[in-house]
């Protein structure tokens, strides 16, 4: 089966898709976000930001029954591919995250089918509602996963201590690295012809994000603000960790994807 390209040409849907098709769909995707309500961009932004919180709280549940009694690489292990489930809800499950319009949203404005304002408007509306859904998410599990039994308060401390002890160029520095993966999630899953593939992608890239534990800045809004809820963590500590987050995802998405990938892939159609 084929699929026409712009310009008449056409690509056999069976083999890996052209650049030019995938940044085609990406800008397309990018508009269509952008001229969304902002109701509809809200409630999509609060169901990311409440579905990713189901990683950080299958890592506390597992923490909590493996203890150390698997030894460390194992753990670091087993917690990763955790931290992935959340990922593959949300974006499989196609609601708003924020760290994959660092590239998605990026691109139309490059293209100049969009300006700074819708770029902005997006950004701020789709953040925002994944912090409070994530909020909401940490809240829930620190009250419920120990009442139930399923996980115990300092575990949620234990997972959140490796992303807060770092200086904020440290932690800037890893969240570049996070919101170029981000960045890169967005374009692969795009260039996937199948659920299949695109789960794969999914939980290459996030768990390579989970086990170096580079900041994410809406995934780790629940791990860390969990910890502040347990108290554990410090709300200092917590907005140290937000700023630095949120700057180097955007730096990482929009620089070493949204640029890159526009320019070599415009560049080489010439």
């Amino acid at each position: 089966m084929s699929e026409d390209l712009p310009g008449g040409q056409s690509y056999d849907s069976d083999e890996q898709k052209p650049s030019t098709t995938i940044l085609a769909e990406q800008i397309e995707e990018g508009m269509n976000q952008l001229q969304r309500s902002v109701d509809g961009l809200f409630l999509s932004g609060l169901s990311a930001g409440l579905d990713i919180g189901f990683g950080p709280l299958l890592m506390v549940v597992l923490l909590t029954l493996v203890g150390d009694t698997w030894g460390e690489p194992a753990t670091k292990l087993l917690l990763a591919n955790a931290y992935t489930v959340g990922f593959v809800f949300v974006v499989l499950g196609r609601s708003e995250l924020f760290t994959e319009h660092t590239t998605l949203a990026v691109l139309p404005v490059i293209d100049r089918r969009a300006g700074l304002s819708d770029l902005g408007r997006l950004w701020g509306v789709v953040y925002a509602a994944n912090v409070v859904g994530g909020a909401l998410f940490a809240g829930l599990a620190v009250a419920a996963a120990p009442a139930f039994g399923i996980a115990e308060l300092a575990a949620f401390t234990e997972i959140a201590k490796p992303l807060v002890d770092h200086g904020f160029l440290e932690l800037l520095v890893g969240a570049v690295l996070a919101g170029w993966l981000m960045g890169l999630l967005s374009w692969l899953v795009t260039a996937a012809q199948e659920t299949t593939g695109r789960m794969l992608v999914v939980w290459i890239v996030t768990v390579t994000i989970g086990l170096a534990h580079l900041p994410h800045c809406i995934a780790g809004n629940v791990e860390v603000l969990a910890a502040v809820f347990a108290g554990g963590v410090e709300v200092a500590q917590y907005a140290r960790y937000m700023a630095a987050a949120t700057i180097g995802n955007v730096i990482g998405g929009t620089t070493f994807v949204a640029l890159l990938k526009y320019g070599h892939t415009v560049r080489g159609a010439q």
